[in-house]
């Protein structure tokens, strides 16, 4: 079992810093990986996270100087079609790649080009990273949820990563049914990013407010519904009114979701991988997903007015 000493990260958002500085601390050999416009925008720049500076080389995907040992995707999704190709230079047989993006596709893309078995399914939970030009401040790192789709018993794959994670003193869990762990947190964005960006609210309103939590509730409980359709089962009581709140009232009420972000910077939105893919599986199922159908509008004449 080959250890993981070279890490890329590919893109210099606040989750991406966030991993970049942890396994730099635990001196792994840690880049940036970028190309063109994006490339000069991040090569010989300090980042300042948590009031700290940091220095990351970098990597030139259209023309890489090495191979890593694990690839962490940190794009935005309407980036990834541009990205995939271009992670072929940082490749190895060994290579590990795993997507901290939004939404439930961006594996299944990565492993059309690259296959399932460079994949490990991947998502987050209770992070409050932000970032503002190139200072992040982030109160709670949260943990990864990571391995196979089934995780009964633990394959080499995941053997690996953690010892990884461990020597990065990150933080993460290995799930029995990690498909289910993705839907959450897709059920999750649903609610959390669209509600925040359309009001323009922290964390700390929803940890406050009954409106605008009966708000991010319908949005959820939509996610909910088609997930029984889907055959994932997740429940309101236990995956929405236990396990979400009990998440969101430990996060900095004035921490932001990234989909508020990028509307205060007036940026595209992932709107199409949280409403849109809601509203693709109601036609599936002829469901009617009313509230997320309002919230992807609302949120799309929001991009429009910029």
């Amino acid at each position: 079992m080959s250890e993981i000493k070279k890490v890329a990260i590919v893109g210099a958002g606040a989750m991406g810093i966030l991993y970049a500085h942890q396994f730099q601390n635990a001196s792994f050999e840690t880049y940036l990986a970028a190309s063109g416009d994006r490339l000069l925008k991040i090569k010989n720049i300090p980042f300042i996270f948590n009031g700290q500076s940091y220095h990351f080389d970098t990597i030139d995907l259209d023309n890489p100087s090495t191979k890593v040992d694990l690839v962490i995707v940190a794009v935005k999704f309407d980036k990834l079609d541009e990205i995939i190709p271009l992670l072929a230079g940082i490749i190895h047989e060994n290579t590990l790649i795993i997507s901290i993006l939004n939404g439930l596709d961006s594996e299944y893309e990565i492993a059309k080009v690259y296959g399932l078995d460079k994949i490990l399914f991947t998502t987050t939970v209770g992070m409050d990273a932000v970032r503002v030009d190139n200072v992040i401040t982030c109160k709670n790192f949260g943990k990864l949820l990571i391995g196979e789709l089934k995780n009964d018993t633990i394959s080499e794959k995941v053997k690996r990563i953690q010892i990884a994670l461990e020597k990065a003193k990150i933080a993460y869990e290995i799930p029995l049914d990690m498909q289910k762990e993705l839907w959450w947190k897709f059920m999750v964005n649903v609610g959390m990013n669209q509600t925040s960006a359309v009001l323009r609210a922290p964390y700390g309103v929803f940890q406050k407010d009954e409106g605008v939590k009966k708000l991010m509730e319908n949005l959820m409980k939509e996610v909910i519904d088609l997930s029984v359709y889907e055959g994932v089962n997740l429940e309101y009581e236990s995956d929405l009114k236990k396990r979400w709140y009990t998440v969101l009232y430990k996060l900095d009420p004035y921490g932001k979701t990234s989909m508020l972000q990028d509307v205060e910077a007036k940026r595209k939105t992932e709107v199409d991988i949280f409403g849109g893919k809601v509203l693709k599986l109601a036609r599936k199922h002829n469901y009617s997903a009313r509230y997320n159908e309002i919230f992807y509008n609302i949120i799309k004449g929001i991009e429009k007015s910029y």
